[in-house]
């Protein structure tokens, strides 16, 4: 399997390469071109475990690993950390259904791919013969840094720094990750939101490119977001998982189509949709739901890319982002691997904040994806009536997906299944969530879970109940310019 940089047919990698990297020298996001070879026989994973359907769809988009090496690495990275063998289990909400993407440690979806990316970039490590450290740079709007942390710490050969914007995540995601422990881990604010802490990490590649310094101190630079495609290709396995699901339940007949309703910000968790029904599997429609941050909603439907909008910090903040990088990753896909095309439209949004993408493109686009937004009212009232109708308690990301899967229900219901893949814990964000279920005032966070728990029985996870008798252990915070030179000194140590 050969996978492309966005931007330059130039710049090519096997898998290996790839996941060790993170992301190609001139920027662009590796991405396959085609994938015949990758095409994945839904019928015999009915019969498989979530570990074996796992290593069985990675396998096919990493094809560097054997299958026994990617079932050892699958099951090494999954064993004993979710609180259920299902991983994902889904469950029926009403007529629709939920993919519970949220069981593993850090209570939120990317432990599904954070779990699995440490023993990757190792495994990647060993394969190429590389004996330089591997420094991971990760930017977070909340969820992915602690589950960057939690995957990484203590392991040998790598180092991790996760940077979050300052006042822009909920005080129990900042609680995870400054209490992180391990030896090789990193933590610093940044003032600015996420958008300016995931450029400064890119500028930080950009520069080390360009310059070198970080194999002058014994180093090399990769990531955990999913501009990694090590981190991309474990969170396609989970629509697998699901629809597989549906047919052993016989909720749906094995061909039926399916629509999936995804919360996100960053384009990653619907991207990996895309690569899951281009690789075989029936998908009628991706649905994207946003939040107040509705970039993705307005380009679906206009064409036009504008981040040069008002920033909103809202109840679902790891959705407060204005500049998606994995649809880059989409537009190279729709427009058959146009590069310089991709090229021209990131040099605009870097220069001018603002592309129009080619109505063939769009067309491409709107054959598969809808898309909506809500905003935190509408989201904190699909919590409280979810809760009263159905007795299931959701967070607030999960509960901007349900917002806008009842919109896309009512304006453009095509008849088939409705999964909404749901993102988090609700004890993650429990001050709002109790605020949609309860009248009741809480002084923080914690007593915000403590007063959830009691209001709606649901048990809080052990690795969030946990977190009030911890001592931070990382305070630093930079301005975003100084992102690079936080990096050196850390490095330099």
């Amino acid at each position: 399997m050969v996978f492309y940089s966005t931007r330059s047919r130039e710049h090519t990698a096997a898998a290996a390469e790839a996941v060790l990297k993170g992301i190609a020298p001139d920027g662009g996001l590796y991405t396959p071109l085609s994938f015949e070879t990758m095409q994945v026989d839904i019928s015999a994973l009915l019969s498989m475990s979530a570990v074996d359907i796992s290593a069985e769809v990675i396998g096919k988009i990493l094809g560097d690993f054997s299958q026994e090496e990617m079932r050892a690495l699958i099951e090494a990275a999954y064993a004993g950390k979710f609180e259920t063998d299902d991983l994902t289990p889904l469950e029926k909400v009403g007529d629709d259904f939920v993919l519970e993407l949220f069981r593993g440690p850090t209570s939120a979806f990317k432990d599904v791919a954070l779990s699995v990316l440490p023993r990757l970039i190792t495994a990647a490590r060993e394969k190429l013969g590389v004996d330089d450290e591997i420094v991971i740079l990760t930017a977070t709007s909340g969820d992915t840094g602690k589950a960057a942390l939690e995957g990484f710490h203590d392991v040998p050969g790598t180092k991790i720094i996760v940077f979050y914007p300052d006042g822009g995540v909920s005080d129990v995601q900042k609680a995870q990750m400054v209490t992180q422990a391990g030896d090789n881990v990193g933590v610093c604010a940044v003032r600015g939101n996420f958008d300016d802490a995931q450029t400064g990490v890119k500028n930080i590649f950009a520069d080390d490119e360009q310059n070198h310094w970080a194999a002058g101190l014994g180093a090399r630079l990769s990531s955990a977001n999913s501009i990694n495609i090590g981190r991309l290709a474990p969170q396609v396995a989970y629509y697998f998982k699901a629809y597989c699901d549906l047919v052993l339940r016989a909720e749906i007949r094995l061909g039926d189509p399916v629509n999936f309703v995804v919360p996100t910000g960053n384009f990653g968790d619907i991207l990996a949709g895309e690569f899951a029904r281009r690789m075989g599997l029936p998908v009628a429609k991706l649905v994207c739901a946003s939040n107040a941050n509705n970039v993705l909603t307005d380009f679906i439907n206009t064409g036009v890319y504008d981040r040069r909008r008002k920033f909103y910090r809202t109840a679902s903040p790891s959705m407060d982002i204005l500049v998606s990088s994995n649809l880059e990753r989409y537009l190279f896909l729709a427009s058959g691997g146009d590069f310089g095309l991709v090229s021209n439209l990131m040099a605009e949004l870097r220069e001018k904040g603002v592309y129009t993408a080619p109505e063939a493109v769009m067309e491409t686009m709107r054959a598969v994806f809808s898309a909506g937004c809500a905003d935190d009212r509408a989201a904190l009232d699909a919590i409280g009536r979810v809760w009263n109708e159905y007795g299931y308690l959701m967070d607030t990301h999960t509960a901007v997906g349900w917002a806008v899967m009842e919109h896309f229900k009512a304006r453009e219901d095509n008849g088939w299944v409705n999964v909404l893949l749901s993102t988090a814990s609700p004890y993650k964000f429990s001050r709002d969530v109790l605020s949609a279920v309860s009248d009741a005032e809480p002084e923080s966070g914690f007593g915000a879970m403590d007063m959830l728990r009691n209001v709606t029985g649901v048990a809080v996870p052990d690795g969030l109940a946990s977190l009030r008798d911890r001592e931070p252990r990382f305070l630093d915070c930079v301005d975003k310019d100084a992102m690079l030179d936080y990096v050196k000194r850390q490095l330099a140590r």
